[in-house]
């Protein structure tokens, strides 16, 4: 990945998320575009959750993520703990974007 402004989608599914203090949160399973702007939407993340708990699948807006080259993976700025009590998504039923219900849920956090 010479220009890391330009990913190809495969690049960027099963990368680490990590939050500013290096802390791992997850990994990228998926991505969601948008149909009708085609720009992606977000990004499933899968917190492994600690003590071996369940995974939790999260919807993380596409830009609230920073690329970072050097070590190759994403950065999050959002305390571990925080997904560790959040609510996720049913892997089956993935969230609306265009659902205003679903930024209001992601933004208040």
């Amino acid at each position: 990945m010479s220009n890391p402004k330009i990913l190809p989608a495969r690049s960027i599914i099963g990368r680490h998320v990590v939050n500013e203090w290096g802390i791992e949160l997850g990994r990228i399973e998926d991505m969601a575009i948008d149909a009708d702007s085609g720009r992606i939407s977000y990004v499933v993340l899968v917190y492994r959750g600690s003590l071996g708990g369940a995974d939790k699948y999260f919807a993380i807006p596409w830009d609230s993520l920073t690329f970072h080259p050097g070590s190759q993976e994403f950065i999050l700025d959002i305390p571990r703990d925080l997904l560790e009590d959040a609510t996720g998504f049913d892997k089956q039923r993935w969230p609306e974007a265009a659902d205003p219900s679903w930024a209001t849920q992601v933004y208040s956090s």
